[in-house]
């Protein structure tokens, strides 16, 4: 069927000066963020508690490869989402059945058992490698190639992330450490259902992107392509190429940066004075300090930032360079702390893990949003959700490596592990940067 044709994205400026689809998704991945950051505040803590306090008591180095295996499995399911929206369902539906399939995972984990506990993250497995690579590809669609508003489109979108990634650990976590575990994992559930239904109220908002991604008014999936997938002209498969070196360089960085997760969750609930004012507080919460200076500065300046530079602003593969920075940054700040807690034996000031937050926060916003623009550049259309499910698999491969790390925190004195990982991540950011040229001519012009 002949698709209607689709106006320009520069016409289309109906929320804050970009798209109006982008307001429903962004209260879409903010609620589904809010699901998962709550749960992966919890994990760790929930895993390693005793018996006595509700629960499993495994090992920190059980409890940390156990949230490496989910955190990998998480995005490394991106990679059958994206083809089946490519070739079956379409994004949006790929979208909304992810949602339920999540929805399900949480209240699985509601219940009191170490079967539906592992059973829950099994299905928000599966639920998010649906959801995770659909809603960013839809994103990308909102935009025209040349659309100088792209990227800080995500870096937007990258906001309701991060929205609801800073309520769920003052909620969730709250709940989770002071009533109950599953009643902070049966919430997490409730804020994906809340997200499911401002997805389907806002879908009309949406089919400009959907019209771009070849698929029909009603969502459903786009018509198999005439060729095989592997038929690119050559500047195809040269950008892919590009996507690929980029690739290794985002699993480094999340390799750090998702120890927030495992090592850093497990020193500030055991290492650090979680007292302010004289109050105490749940050590969960500084799983909220990342999205707190997205929120209320940090995401919105950078984003005005590319825009103001335009043509100007850094290559994608320097903001790369930038983002292992920062994050290696964020570890060798820690590294004192970290001496003084194991050779002293005291608790260090919380101000230590909020610079470590501050200057991890600034490294992801210079990889993470433009990771997912520059996918939905380079990809070929056909691919495209394929490809950003690949893209996911960089995360999958960091948290992987994450929760390897993290099960060295009884292990190894932390000073070395911490010194480690800041590193490798400064050598791995001088090779992009010689890299760059490079990388940049497979890319074909694109910045």
């Amino acid at each position: 069927m002949t698709q209607p044709a689709v106006s320009s994205s520069k016409a289309d400026r109906g929320w804050f000066g970009h798209p109006r689809g982008l307001s429903t998704l962004f209260f879409t991945e903010m609620w589904e963020r809010f699901s998962f950051y709550g749960l992966r505040a919890l994990l760790v803590l929930y895993m390693t508690a005793a018996v006595a306090k509700g629960g499993l008591a495994f090992t920190a180095e059980r409890a940390s490869n156990i949230v490496g295996w989910y955190g990998f499995g998480v995005y490394a399911a991106a990679i059958p989402g994206g083809w089946i929206a490519d070739r079956l369902l379409g994004q949006y539906r790929s979208v909304f059945v992810g949602g339920v399939i999540i929805a399900m995972g949480h209240f699985s984990m509601a219940i009191p058992t170490e079967a539906t506990f592992f059973l829950g993250l099994c299905l928000i497995v599966i639920g998010t490698g649906l959801l995770k690579p659909n809603i960013s590809t839809m994103v990308g669609a909102l935009y025209d190639t040349d659309d100088e508003r792209r990227d800080a489109g995500f870096s937007i979108f990258y906001m309701g992330i991060n929205l609801g990634a800073f309520i769920a650990p003052l909620v969730v976590g709250t709940l989770g450490q002071k009533v109950d575990w599953h009643v902070g994992f049966g919430c997490a559930g409730v804020g994906m259902v809340a997200g499911l239904i401002q997805y389907v109220v806002g879908r009309p908002r949406l089919m400009p992107a959907l019209q771009r991604l070849g698929q029909t008014e009603k969502g459903a999936a786009p018509t198999t392509p005439t060729e095989p997938w592997w038929h690119f002209t050559r500047d195809e498969w040269n950008r892919i190429l590009a996507i690929a070196v980029l690739f290794v360089f985002s699993s480094i960085f999340w390799g750090a940066f998702e120890q927030a997760a495992s090592s850093l969750n497990l020193f500030a609930d055991r290492l650090t004075n979680n007292r302010a004012f004289g109050y105490g507080f749940p050590s969960t919460w500084y799983q909220s300090l990342n999205s707190m200076f997205m929120i209320f500065g940090l995401a919105p300046l950078l984003a005005w930032l590319w825009i103001r530079l335009g043509p100007r602003q850094p290559s994608s593969p320097v903001k790369f360079a930038l983002g292992l920075i920062f994050v290696g940054l964020g570890f060798a700040l820690i590294i004192p702390a970290a001496r003084i807690a194991q050779q002293q034996g005291v608790l260090v000031s919380p101000w230590w893990l909020v610079g470590l937050y501050f200057l991890h926060t600034i490294g992801e916003l210079c990889l993470s949003p433009v990771g997912l623009s520059i996918v939905t550049k380079l990809a070929p259309q056909r691919v495209v959700g394929s490809m950003m499910g690949v893209w996911f698999l960089s995360i999958a491969t960091g948290n992987k490596l994450a929760g390897f790390a993290g099960g060295f925190f009884d292990r190894m004195p932390l000073p070395t592990l911490f010194g480690a990982v800041a590193l490798t991540t400064f050598v791995a950011a001088l090779v992009l940067l010689v890299m760059t040229p490079w990388i940049r001519k497979l890319m074909g012009g694109i910045l």
